[in-house]
Order: structure tokens, then sequence, then C-alpha cells
């Protein structure tokens, strides 16, 4: 008696072209945007030489852009921050590449930390700030691309004026 196997019964896939989709040049997903950010993220030798920091102001960088959408890399030396802002009519993905960022809702306060990600959607508003004593590299992807950046008052976002909750850890030895 002979099980078939599901190779057997459709066939290698591989095998038959004209059911695979075609890779997409650009993203045009919410899932595709956040798969480029982790991309770019993981591959350091796409931004890392690009980073410069300012003490003066958040240095940025377009890294790049597609039909709809662009990517921007940002550092953050300790102290600086965006202020209270939305983006606009644009959606986004925020994935930090090095050191912590802390940012402000009107749902709370969370550290961001490498791989930490945030994505949003038009009419989020939030503060972003470097309050660690380390410099900070972010990613951000704005689909479509950024063409405003709103700021908002600062009581939009209640967290924004407390200070950051401690969390309580064990210490090691």
């Amino acid at each position: 008696m002979n099980s078939d196997s599901d190779l057997q019964i459709a066939g290698d896939i591989l095998e038959v072209p004209h059911l695979l989709q075609a890779p997409r040049e650009h993203p045009s997903t919410v899932a595709e945007f956040v798969g480029l950010a982790r991309s770019l993220a993981a591959d350091r030798s796409q931004w890392e030489h690009l980073v410069q920091y300012d003490a003066t102001t958040r240095w940025y960088h377009r890294l790049r852009t597609g039909p709809g959408y662009e990517v921007w890399l940002l550092s953050w030396v300790p102290g600086q921050g965006s202020g209270p802002h939305d983006h606009g009519p644009s959606s986004g993905v925020l994935t930090v590449l090095e050191g912590t960022l802390t940012e402000h809702t009107e749902r709370g306060t969370r550290a961001l930390r490498p791989g930490d990600e945030r994505v949003f959607a038009p009419g989020y508003t939030h503060d972003v700030v470097n309050d660690a004593l380390e410099p900070a590299v972010s990613l951000h992807v704005y689909f479509p691309g950024l063409t405003e950046m709103p700021m908002v008052p600062r009581s939009h976002l209640r967290a924004a004026a407390a200070p950051a909750a401690c969390e309580a850890r064990p210490v090691t030895a």
C-alpha cells in the first residue's frame, strides 16, 4: 500500500514557476514594511558607516526611498528628543538599532532597546527621547513618505510629564 505525500499529490512547487509569487522590489503591506525595517536593522553594513552625532540637534539621514515610502536613520545623543508629535497621514515603523530610547505616549512610558520596534498608524502621537547616558540610533520607515510632523501639546501625553517608572530588579553580585 502506497502512502501519498504532499509532494506526490501537489508536485514540487519549485517546478511550477507560474504558481510562485514574484518577489516584490518594494514593500506594500505593513508586514512587508516591518520586514524591511528588520532586514535593514540586521545588516549593519547598510547604515553603520553613515551614522553621525550632533550635539546641537538630532542628526538624520534619508537611507532609502521607494514608491510611497521612505526610510530614515536618526542618531540621538543623551538628552535629545523629538518633542510630542504625530506623523500626519503617514504610518510607520520605528526600530532601535543602538542604545536606548524612551517613548512617551498617552498610554504610558516605555524603554525601547536594540531590536525593539513600534508600528503606528496615522494619528499616533508620541515623544521620543534619549534619556540614557549613551548615544542611540534608530531606523524609521514611513508610508506614505513623511510630509508633515505636527507638534502637539505636551498635555496630549500624560505620561510624558511624569518621570519614567522604575522597575525593581534583583541585584546580582
